[in-house]
């Protein structure tokens, strides 16, 4: 899911590319797409694009008049850009469609998350805030009260957009990760020193992913945007060595998201317990790397107590006239027809 160096990306790009330029068109492709009533697409039509902004992991496209294109990308809805009469895409949900180029919703596989809303004016617009805090013009204080909201786990409390706006999963790893944090450790648990640290690495980690996509991007438009990219150093990268210590990246998983970590930075070597193992291994389950290694080759070789190895010599092919020593089987056996019953 795009998150919020992502969406600062493409907001940033759209506005470069069509700020200014008036909307030939809106045409959703797919009707599933759009999740509001009473400011119909059509409405749109020669307005010029005055703004963008992010709003949490929204984008939000600003025409004339206070009129709001609300997009939430959710897992796999990317913005792209091709040309108007180019054949579509079988995975395009809508066209903004301006005078040289189009700006194109896709989204990849056969669920439909990805949403627009077509709302106009501000308090409308309002309606799409969570009330999360912008993690990097927070200050130390306004953070800490964020965190002490609610005895979440950091994974949790960081990735809630009522406490914390544009964090997803994958930065979020990315964060605690460079904390030093472990990712099931109690908000309310933290103290002043770990509260800045956690502070400090969210709004490092944001303010250099952002800095790194703008430059993959340049004067381009970004095209590829994942969650999963070579530079992170948890994220995604489950059994490959930590940057830091070498030591095997760990995950736990749940339901169709993981969390990645690194148990010699984060968690003091401790293991936590991963749902795809602890139910078949329950109280049996390792506390550190060494007992999972083991536990691991233990499970994957047979049982070798009790075992003997016996000696047996191979038996003729099927349908061979003798065997020695060994009774023939009944398929061997000649077969004797049975006599038939005669009818009254």
């Amino acid at each position: 899911m795009p998150e919020l160096p992502d969406v600062v990306v493409y907001t940033e790009r759209i506005a470069a590319l069509f700020g200014g330029r008036p909307l030939r068109a809106l045409r959703i492709a797919n009707p599933f797409l759009l999740r509001s009533v009473g400011l119909a697409a059509s409405a749109f039509a020669g307005k010029r694009l005055r703004a963008t902004r992010r709003m949490g992991k929204r984008v939000v496209l600003e025409f004339e008049d206070e009129h709001f294109a609300v997009v939430h990308l959710m897992i796999a809805g990317r913005f792209h850009l091709r040309d108007p009469g180019a054949k579509p895409n079988r995975n395009l949900l809508c066209d903004f469609d301006f005078e040289t180029q189009s700006l194109t919703l896709t989204e990849a596989g056969t669920k439909r998350r990805a949403s627009l809303h077509l709302v106009q004016g501000e308090q409308a617009l309002s309606a799409f805030d969570r009330g999360g805090l912008e993690p990097l013009s927070s200050s130390l204080a306004e953070f800490s009260e964020r965190l002490q909201r609610e005895n979440h786990t950091l994974k949790r409390s960081l990735t809630d957009p009522e406490l914390f706006s544009g964090i997803g999963n994958a930065y979020s790893d990315e964060i605690l990760h460079r904390a030093g944090l472990s990712p099931v450790q109690r908000s309310r648990a933290l103290g002043a020193e770990q509260t800045a640290k956690l502070h400090e690495a969210t709004r490092t980690v944001l303010t250099e992913w952002t800095e790194l996509l703008r430059k993959d991007t340049g004067d381009g438009f970004p095209e590829k945007v994942t969650a999963f990219r070579p530079e992170m150093a948890v994220h995604g990268r489950y059994g490959q060595p930590c940057p830091v210590c070498g030591t095997k990246v760990q995950r736990i998983v749940h339901a169709s998201n993981e969390v990645n970590y690194c148990p010699q930075c984060q968690t003091e070597g401790k293991l936590l317990r991963d749902r795809s193992l602890s139910r078949l291994l329950h109280a049996d389950w390792p506390k550190t790397l060494e007992e999972l290694e083991e536990r691991r080759v233990a499970l994957a070789l047979p049982s070798q107590v009790n075992t003997k190895v016996v000696s047996v010599e191979p038996l003729p092919a099927k349908g061979s006239a003798k065997r020695a020593g060994v009774a023939p089987t009944r398929a061997e056996q000649p077969s004797t027809p049975k006599p038939r019953k005669k009818r009254s």
